[in-house]
């Protein structure tokens, strides 16, 4: 009978990618080497190698795994809410892991877990709430887009050193060529790493894409309440 080795149940996946982020978390993005990895895990770097073959497949291994800490929503909750709780669920996710987001660059996020608890929930749910195929993948599309852009900006985690960044940059601008990045500078650094920002842009996405809102009369119509004929 071959003989149990203890380095199997130490490069289980949840092991191999919640290490896999301390690392990344405590050093940055080019903390993350197989060699450290293994050293971290007390395995040799054959066994590691042998769960994941390459880089690509290790960051694959993390993003599931902390996709699977996404929320699943009841089914009778109503469009708008449930699309808020899962966006904003996967934007809390991602900003707290700056360096993953960065060592994936444009790699698409894909995985089982992700698929199961986001995009087929929410594209069902926008086609039962009377979305056309269309109209969901696109309403979709732009929300994922808004939270993977406003997660990967800025260190969210580090809101102090991402001000200061700005506060430089800005600092060095000609006045007159740039008075109202100058001018507005207070205003600037607070948006930069305001979460309030990103939760309001997803409002107004959901708001604009919910089948169940009161659409916008067009331009220069009369009001519901006008009076005709006086």
């Amino acid at each position: 009978m071959p003989r149990h080795s203890p380095s199997l149940d130490r490069a289980t996946p949840d092991r191999i990618a919640e290490t896999a982020l301390l690392l990344i978390d405590e050093g940055g993005p080019e903390a993350l080497t197989f060699r450290a990895l293994a050293t971290r895990l007390e395995i040799s770097l054959a066994s590691l190698q042998r769960r994941c073959t390459d880089l690509a497949g290790l960051l694959d291994l993390c993003t599931d795994h902390l996709a699977a800490r996404l929320p699943e929503v009841e089914p009778d909750t109503h469009w708008a809410e449930a699309t808020e709780t899962r966006f904003t669920a996967l934007y809390q996710l991602l900003a707290a892991h700056p360096g993953l987001l960065a060592l994936r660059g444009t790699r698409p996020w894909l995985g089982p877990h992700l698929l199961a608890r986001l995009v087929e929930p929410q594209l069902a749910d926008s086609l039962a709430a009377g979305m056309t195929p269309e109209a969901a993948i696109a309403a979709y599309r732009r929300m994922y887009l808004l939270t993977l852009g406003s997660a990967s900006f800025v260190d969210h985690r580090d809101p102090k050193s991402a001000q200061a960044a700005t506060r430089t940059a800005l600092a060095a601008l000609d006045p007159e060529a740039f008075p109202v990045l100058t001018g507005h500078l207070a205003v600037i650094l607070s948006a930069v790493t305001d979460h309030e920002v990103y939760y309001e842009a997803l409002r107004q996405l959901i708001h604009a894409a919910d089948p169940a809102a009161t659409p916008a009369p067009p331009s220069g119509s009369p009001a519901p309440d006008s009076h005709r004929g006086t």
